[in-house]
């Protein structure tokens, strides 16, 4: 069966939670998932439920959540190091499905380049699919993906003043 990328993407809610529930699907059918996360370091609830499912490797590639300062160069090499480890787990193609979360926030913020993501996608095993996510996807990934989805935000409450909100937003 061949493999493609899926692209999500916009500002909408829903992009890591799209990605997990695919996640969810590809192990309900016998499949294996490394999840990379980069940027966030922070604990998710998400965390607490993938740890459950033997099927899916959870790696964050993250320290802190820097979205309101300007990365360090802690921030960088961090995510630097989860896209070698990604590039070494696509081509050992040990898994079936790969999710890349918040792979475009962290070239937004300049963290690696995107032709080195290019060339990572670019040698993937025919089979493998590849899930990237993540605000502000530059448009070198529009081109090489097979699915786009964006996420528009129409409404949300986060315009009322609603925090985030455990086991909803993390």
């Amino acid at each position: 069966m061949a493999g493609f990328i899926h692209l999500y993407t916009g500002n909408g809610k829903g992009k890591t939670t799209a990605a997990m529930g695919l996640a969810i699907r590809a192990v309900g059918a016998g499949k294996k998932v490394f999840m990379a996360q980069f940027v966030k370091g922070m604990h998710y609830s998400e965390l607490d439920a993938l740890k459950n499912i033997e099927a899916i490797e959870l790696k964050q590639y993250g320290l802190d959540c820097f979205i309101v300062n300007t990365p360090t160069q802690k921030d960088i090499d961090a995510a630097r190091k989860g896209l070698a480890d990604v590039a070494a787990i696509i081509d050992q193609g040990r898994y079936d499905l790969v999710v890349l979360d918040e792979i475009c926030i962290a070239l937004y913020y300049k963290l690696f380049d995107v032709e080195d993501v290019i060339k990572i996608l670019t040698n993937k095993p025919a089979e493998m699919e590849i899930v990237l996510t993540g605000r502000y996807a530059p448009s070198p990934l529009y081109e090489i993906a097979d699915l786009v989805t964006e996420m528009t935000e129409i409404k949300h409450y986060y315009q009322k003043g609603v925090e985030g909100r455990k086991g909803i937003e993390f």
